[in-house]
């Protein structure tokens, strides 16, 4: 978490907007996150669709491909909340892997081979990948052998988004002369999300669903679809007035009258979550001056607005266009 600075002192309203965590049902639908374990065997888009279908919403999406045998963390995101999902990509992914080593290998060569994988590495996707079959650099934070076994070894990997594990297998593997084949791989750690946090199941999920339908009972679909910001904590935030909120919404840039606190190291450039007074996920922003300068001026535009989060309207609109204060001339 980061350190607030104040700015100024308001009040919110409590008859618009909701604490993110007694959200009713169907609005936590809009704004929620799944931390879901998906099994071997289905696509992770076949997956999002049975999610989509079970709690019967109508967009729902995921952050970062699992290919059909891989298994693991998958957030998915209902709603409006898949429009966050981009900012998982900010941090890192962890995974466990299972590999082959086409012949025995010393364990002393095998560790260093292996470090010599650890920083700034190039890949060029696999064929069946989505995207673009251009070299291109990753980086990989943490490279640990677990355990050496005959021909296999278990890996643990903690690297930047977008980067190919099974790649990063068959380079070691090369680098060794022998060869390598990735066996099994489970992702545990998506940004700060992780297993710690507990994965859902399928099963669970139904099982949840059901008992909210049929019973009536919310506790059990509460712990499983956590509120959007749960994912967000880590980024660096700005807290703003109920009357900017309904502008942001509309696209509006965030100018310095509107703010109340913000993250103290706050830099020009930064990406940063915008919230209401209760904490609710306006947008996602860009830092136009530092926390210092913003501390320091009357006015001004502070952020700029990339990404609207927050529906218009769920916050009563305290703002003019230039349109309509035109028409207030004539």
């Amino acid at each position: 978490m980061h350190s607030l600075i104040t700015i100024d002192e308001d009040l919110t309203d409590e008859n618009y907007g909701y604490d993110p965590y007694k959200r009713p049902i169907n609005v936590l639908l809009d704004y929620g996150i799944i931390l879901l374990d998906k099994p071997s065997g289905p696509t992770s888009h076949e997956v999002v669709a049975w999610v989509r279908k079970m709690l019967g919403v109508d967009k729902a999406g995921h952050s970062g491909t699992l290919d059909p045998p891989v298994t693991g963390l998958l957030p998915i995101g209902l709603g409006e909340a898949t429009k966050a999902l981009s900012l998982l990509l900010l941090g890192p992914k962890e995974y466990y892997a299972v590999a082959r080593t086409h012949d025995p290998v010393n364990g002393t060569k095998l560790k260093n081979v292996l470090s010599e994988f650890v920083g700034e590495i190039y890949q060029r996707p696999p064929q069946r990948s989505s995207v673009r079959r251009d070299i291109r650099t990753r980086k990989i934070y943490e490279l640990e052998l677990l355990e050496q076994k005959g021909k296999l070894i278990l890996l643990r990997v903690l690297c930047q988004a977008g980067t190919y594990v099974r790649k990063l297998i068959y380079d070691i593997g090369e680098v060794l002369g022998c060869g390598a084949t990735m066996i099994e791989l489970r992702r545990t750690r998506v940004s700060d999300l992780s297993e710690l946090n507990g994965l859902v199941r399928l099963h669970d999920l139904l099982d949840a669903v059901h008992e909210w339908k049929e019973d009536r009972k919310e506790d059990k679909i509460r712990r499983l679809i956590k509120p959007i910001e749960f994912a967000t904590s880590s980024i660096k935030s700005v807290i703003i007035r109920d009357s900017a909120v309904d502008a942001i919404c509309h696209g509006a840039q965030l100018a310095v009258p509107g703010i109340l606190k913000l993250s103290s190291d706050i830099v020009k450039g930064d990406t940063v979550c915008i919230y209401t007074l209760k904490k609710e996920l306006v947008a996602i922003g860009e830092a136009l001056l530092s926390a210092k300068e913003i501390e320091e001026a009357s006015k001004g535009i502070a952020f700029s607005t990339k990404r609207v989060i927050m529906k218009a309207g769920t916050y009563p609109r305290l703002w003019r266009s230039k349109k309509s204060v035109e028409e207030s001339k004539i």
